[in-house]
Parts: structure tokens; sequence; C-alpha cells
């Protein structure tokens, strides 16, 4: 059986600044202390690509379009707008407020949206 992914921390020099923005943004309860869990993760994917050292975390949401406006008034700043790969996915890149680069993916529901 293959292992799975079970935690991931995204760090920076002010994490009460970086669970304001998590919260915000994505209303993840990052309050509680200092491990949360951020939703239903049961349809993590995952890819190993040939680029430059680089890890994403991918965060599944309703309109990326309208997460990048959002992320952008808490603070953080858009790495790559929204785009589509035809038959795979649509997908936006940001930046925390602390440099931490992130993706994001639209979803319906619980199916990322295939143009």
């Amino acid at each position: 059986m293959p292992a799975p992914i079970v935690f991931f921390d995204i760090a920076g020099p002010d994490a009460g600044a970086l669970r304001r923005f998590y919260a915000d943004v994505f209303d993840w309860p990052s309050d509680q202390g200092p491990t949360f869990a951020p939703g239903n993760a049961a349809n993590l994917d995952a890819a190993i690509r040939q680029d430059p050292a680089d890890k994403v975390i991918y965060i599944g949401v309703p309109d990326v379009t309208a997460t990048l406006d959002a992320v952008i008034a808490a603070g953080g700043q858009i790495d790559v707008p929204r785009f589509e790969t035809p038959g795979v996915v649509v997908l936006g890149l940001f930046f925390d407020p602390a440099g931490n680069r992130m993706g994001l993916v639209e979803m319906d529901g619980d199916s990322p949206v295939i143009p």
C-alpha cells in the first residue's frame, strides 16, 4: 500500500500572521493551536516532475480567480494568475505573506474542474 501524505506545515517569520492569512482566505481553523485539519484530503493526488527544486501544496477552491483576489486582500501576492491545462485542471499560484509558494485547483464539489 502506498504511504499517504498525512501532514504538512507552512513556515514563516510571523506564525500569527500566517495563521490569520490562511483562516481569512481558506477558512482553516488555525487559531486552535499549532496543528489543525484544513479539510478533507481523501482524494489527494501528487506529482514528481523535472523542474527547478520546488514544492507546492495545492488547495482546492470553487473559484481560482476569486480566491486569488482574497489572497491579495489578505496580504499575499499572485505568482501565476488563473490558467487552464486543457483536459487536466484549472490552476493558479500565489505567495503567502511569508513568501511560501502555494497553488490553487478549481473544484466543483469534490472533483477538479477539467476544462
